[in-house]
């Protein structure tokens, strides 16, 4: 790969708010990283973020202000937004950290990226995306017609968003769960949670936050599954607030359950794995695909635009997972889908052959790639030189300063 002129290019990733966003983003950056880049993630204050970025000596980090679009909070929703567009703004201006501002912006989705992308847009920089759901988020369908280029996780996606140059590039996994590709020991994975590692497991996961319907719906589904299934043995991450009634319906099956509100090591759940019963998140999806396991996605019924169902769709129809809808919580069709998941040797084997096509492993090499070509090219090179280097901090039609 030829040199890149000059100085290290400077790309700054907005992928703040969720760990959907955050993992895809981070494996980006790290792709940047190996290619020569300095990159900033610019991250939101919530714990998730926080605890992911900890030990990060290879990237730097900046947490801005934000607050979603969540029913009619508008004046919240401006004020935070306004905030963080300033916090972005004097973080790429600012001159004791011995930068100049980026020369690229991706936005990972989510109204979190769309200040930064503005604010870095204003500044010269060139603006990208990338959407991992099959139904585009508003703030991205927004932020698209601005933007170099779109990446996505879904083919479906790009009639979505408008006349926005777009390629598929499939979602970017953790690290962690990259090199699980490579190399996989399902049985050690399942020792180290005290496991039998002898045994099939289910993995039950909502989210970083739980899934109380989902929770329900599993735990009353236990008592005959334990029955039919006596040597199936569970991974239940229930979320903090259900923690205490999903331990209570797993306690009659002794040491066959392992629960906890959650897990940050979880590539070890999902190496430990035979299936799955889990929300449809993209970013989970892109998981799934990687380690090829079979899953049961049950989405998230509240979810914006109902993405969750659309992103379970697209595994469902290709025959890569099982749908089903929380709005029929019926125990006895779990049970019957679990045990066709888990013992139907010819349905599991053409579960993995397709989401092993859905898998892109090149995902983040290819965004990595096409940002930095594109900062190659003689014409952005001398569109960065001339760019304006410096503007005010507080643009007049902001009337308020940020809190200190």
């Amino acid at each position: 790969m030829k040199p890149l002129p000059g100085n290290h290019p400077h790309v700054a990733i907005a992928c703040g708010g969720t760990g959907g966003h955050l993992f895809p983003g981070l494996a980006v950056g790290r792709e940047l990283v190996a290619r020569g880049a300095r990159v900033t993630l610019l991250i939101s204050p919530k714990e998730v973020d926080q605890a992911a970025v900890q030990g990060l000596d290879d990237l730097q980090t900046a947490t801005l202000p934000a607050v979603g679009l969540q029913g009619r909070n508008y004046g919240a929703f401006l004020l935070g937004f306004a905030r963080a567009w300033q916090a972005a703004r004097r973080h790429f201006l600012d001159p004791d950290l011995g930068q100049r501002p980026p020369d690229a912006v991706l936005g990972m989705g989510g109204f979190t990226a769309a200040p930064p992308m503005m604010a870095g847009r204003q500044l010269g920089a060139a603006t990208f995306l990338h959407e991992s759901n099959t139904i585009p988020g508003r703030a991205n369908r927004l932020m698209a017609r601005w933007t170099r280029e779109c990446f996505t996780g879904f083919d479906e996606t790009a009639a979505l968003l408008g006349r926005a140059r777009v390629t598929c590039t499939g979602t970017p996994v953790r690290e962690t769960i990259a090199r699980l590709r490579r190399q996989s020991d399902p049985q050690a994975a399942k020792a180290s949670l005290g496991l039998d590692p002898t045994k099939p497991v289910l993995l039950i996961t909502g989210g970083s936050q739980g899934a109380r319907g989902l929770n329900q719906w599993v735990c009353a589904t236990l008592p005959r599954l334990a029955a039919s299934a006596p040597d199936l043995q569970f991974i239940h991450l229930s979320g903090t607030p259900d923690l205490a009634t999903v331990q209570a319906a797993h306690h009659p099956l002794g040491r066959r359950s392992w629960v906890r509100p959650f897990l940050q090591e979880m590539h070890l759940a999902l190496e430990a794995a035979d299936g799955v019963i889990s929300r449809a998140g993209a970013s989970s999806l892109a998981e799934l695909a990687a380690l090829r396991i079979p899953s049961i996605l049950v989405p998230l019924p509240t979810a914006q635009d109902n993405h969750q169902f659309h992103n379970a769709n697209a595994l469902a129809r290709c025959g890569a997972a099982v749908l089903m809808s929380q709005a029929e919580p019926d125990p006895e069709k779990l049970h019957a889908a679990i045990l066709s998941l888990l013992d139907d040797s010819g349905r599991r084997a053409s579960m993995q052959r397709e989401l092993g096509a859905l898998d892109r492993p090149e995902a983040a090499t290819v965004i990595a790639q096409t940002i930095l070509e594109h900062l190659r090219q003689p014409f952005t090179r001398a569109v960065r030189q001339t760019a304006p280097r410096a503007v005010p901090t507080t643009p007049r039609w902001i009337p308020f300063k940020e809190a200190a």
